[in-house]
């Protein structure tokens, strides 16, 4: 058992090594905004209303609690240093090189075929994609627990094979509690991410190789029925999962119609990228973190070429099953595995993600390694040799691994090589065109934003994106234009409809911008923006009793958002009728709002509005102070704040009519 144990601490060990590199690495604008930087409910870690929310939210079409409890826990103990939730991303995938490698072990055996497929695992740079991007923190984490999955299940099918010789062939059957903890773990599995739906067919290979449940002889349907039935409450995990799923990408829009990739071209890509993945797993170059669709005109050559392939394939695999049996366990488990994800079911405008290739190639690895194994025996080839061939094959990884990781280490760096090594990107010119935005490089961002709607003109994002640019820019019309494109190709989207909202707002056009707005809160009644720009608009009519109950209702669907927080406190404590002025309320929400923002000149005023209301001068002139002192600091105009101060000094609070003053310095949120 010592030395088990010590491979599979040296591959851990080493894996984390490799993978040093992109702990210095940041945040991406795909997809790590949504699960992190943007996503302030995260932010506060782990909470009551924190985890409720996990289990009921289809944000960004997936349902996966498990993966939210991650990044809240991340958040919890590294706030948003980068770092520390990149070291949890590495270290699971450690984990997970270890939990394979005990696996196969266990499974077969065979000490260093089994470390071979695992180090094979840990260093090849298709493993990159879900190790260093913090997005896909729900791949790691899914197949960490389906490995625990697969663990726990050995255990319980070889105990009851142990049993059951024993009973001499008697109807025995061990409900071991391997097998009840076996289907927690699937559970957890599925709730991390629904990608290894296909873990009971797994189990079913396993039964045939190494397990050897099934007769090596020949087929028996009564022997596989019944161990088809074993896994029946394994199955039966899989609908409320899948149900789950469904609703997720129908609800955030992700499922493309036919009109837009037709089932034929799903078909053909699904070939196409099968045969891809190979050709990575054996000449790891040109990785990229967006594959765009080839073009149409020759998919179906592409994939009438894959599919006769993989049918040659298939048919050899079949042919020599019996002697050597990994092999079609090998394939099965590759082609089994990527079948959720390969495209039938289209979630995105990419032909293939390296990342949906980290559970499904340990198929391919298991092949190769238990290949090698009798390939040595057979041709009796040496130790020194043997070894040599392995060392030579695993130093490449690692060469090749470092390399690749060099391109993770910014937003820019891994969409611009992306797009070197690809063509027509359309979809990485747009996340790339984000992170300048973001930057502050508005021109270049819009350049990336043009060649994106050049190249995809049906994709709504690059649209969406560029509206929010020239909104910055104050090119009001062609934002409408850019939002109003964005809001036709997915009218299912609120966003959409509240960034129409905002640019009718800034023409003045409030009844439309209304429309817009409420339409975005009957699609999303938890997203608080569009109740925030309502209420703004309504400020404006003098409807101000209307707007404070729009300002409420943001609050309780987001009592952490600062600007909301800040705008309501202000309308609160200075609003010109008494009827509809509420100091206490005021005062409540303008120190959570300074709590929460910090040393923040806007909300300090504010704070010392809601003081000064609520009869407190002395504090309201000393928070006025530092307030104006901030804004001298960033050269902002502070003379309406000289003036409330001087009203404090005369202990009178400060009201105001909002049908002029109305809008906070600070942009909303897309």
């Amino acid at each position: 058992m010592a030395r088990p144990r010590i491979i599979a601490l040296l591959l851990g060990l080493i894996t984390l090594l490799a993978y040093a590199p992109a702990t210095r690495d940041g945040f991406l604008t795909l997809d790590d905004d949504l699960f992190v930087t943007d996503n302030h409910l995260v932010q506060k870690g782990l909470t009551v209303n924190g985890v409720a929310w996990a289990f009921r939210t289809y944000l960004g079409s997936m349902w996966h609690p498990v993966t939210w409890l991650s990044h809240m826990l991340d958040c919890q103990l590294f706030g948003l240093n980068a770092r520390g939730h990149h070291s949890t991303s590495v270290f699971l995938h450690a984990v997970n090189v270890m939990l394979l490698f005990w696996l196969l072990w266990r499974l077969t055996g065979d000490l260093w075929p089994s470390a071979l497929v695992a180090a094979l695992f840990a260093w090849h740079p298709l493993s990159i994609e879900t190790t260093a991007w913090i997005a896909e923190r729900k791949n790691v984490l899914s197949t960490s627990f389906g490995l625990l999955t697969l663990l726990a299940y050995t255990g319980y099918a070889q105990k009851r094979l142990r049993v059951q010789s024993k009973a001499q062939g008697s109807k025995v059957y061990v409900w071991a509690w391997e097998y009840s903890l076996a289907l927690f773990l699937f559970a957890l599995c599925l709730m991390a991410k629904t990608m290894l739906v296909t873990l009971p067919c797994v189990m079913l290979l396993l039964d045939y190789w190494p397990l050897k449940r099934l007769p090596p002889s020949g087929f028996s349907p009564r022997q596989f029925l019944r161990l088809a039935l074993e896994k029946v409450p394994f199955f039966l995990l899989l609908v409320p999962a899948c149900v789950f799923t469904v609703l997720a990408e129908s609800h955030g829009g992700l499922l493309p119609s036919l009109e837009q990739l037709p089932f034929g071209l799903r078909v053909w890509n699904a070939f196409r990228a099968y045969v891809l993945y190979l050709w990575k797993a054996i000449c790891p170059l040109k990785l990229a973190i967006i594959y765009p669709y080839p073009p149409r005109e020759h998919l179906a050559t592409f994939g009438v070429l894959a599919a006769a392939f993989l049918v040659a394939v298939t048919l050899l695999v079949l042919r020599a099953r019996r002697r050597y049996p990994y092999l079609l366990v090998g394939w099965l488990w590759f082609l089994g595995t990527l079948v959720p994800v390969i495209g039938i079911v289209q979630t995105s405008a990419q032909s293939m993600n390296d990342h949906h290739a980290y559970a499904a190639l340990i198929g391919i690895y298991i092949a190769v390694a238990f290949g090698a194994k009798d390939l040595i025996g057979r041709f009796r080839i040496g130790i020194v040799p043997s070894a040599a061939t392995a060392g030579l094959v695993l130093a490449s990884c690692l060469i090749l691994l470092e390399h690749q990781l060099s391109f993770w280490r910014d937003n820019e760096t891994i969409f611009k090589h992306a797009i070197a090594i690809t063509e027509n990107n359309g979809a990485a010119h747009n996340n790339l065109g984000v992170g300048l935005a973001k930057q502050g490089r508005r021109a270049e961002a819009r350049i990336n934003f043009l060649e994106a709607i050049r190249i995809l003109p049906l994709w709504a994002d690059p649209h969406n994106n560029l509206g929010n640019l020239l909104l910055h820019e104050g090119e009001l019309d062609d934002a409408l234009r850019e939002y109003t494109i964005a809001a036709r190709i997915k009218p299912y989207l609120p966003a959409f409809h509240y960034n129409l909202g905002r640019v009718l707002t800034e023409l003045r056009r409030f009844d439309e911008a209304l429309g817009e707005l409420n339409e975005a809160a009957r699609l999303d009644p938890n997203y608080p923006w569009p109740h925030f720009q309502i209420a703004r608009i309504l400020l404006q009519q003098g409807r101000d009793a209307e707007a404070i109950d729009q300002f409420r209702e943001a609050v309780r669907i987001a009592p952490q958002e600062v600007q909301i927080l800040t705008l309501t406190a202000h309308v609160l404590a200075a609003e010109e009728n008494p009827a509809l002025r509420d100091g206490k309320t005021a005062l409540a929400l303008a120190m959570r709002a300074a709590a929460l923002s910090g040393e923040d000149s806007q909300t300090l005023d504010v704070l010392a509005m809601a003081l000064a209301e609520t009869g407190d001068f002395t504090n309201a002139q000393t928070v006025a102070s530092n307030a104006i002192q901030l804004a001298t600091a960033g050269k902002a105009d502070v003379g309406p704040w000289r003036e409330r101060l001087e009203r404090y000094k005369k202990q009178q609070a400060w009201h105001e009519s909002f049908v002029v003053t109305n809008a906070p310095a600070k942009q909303s949120p897309n």
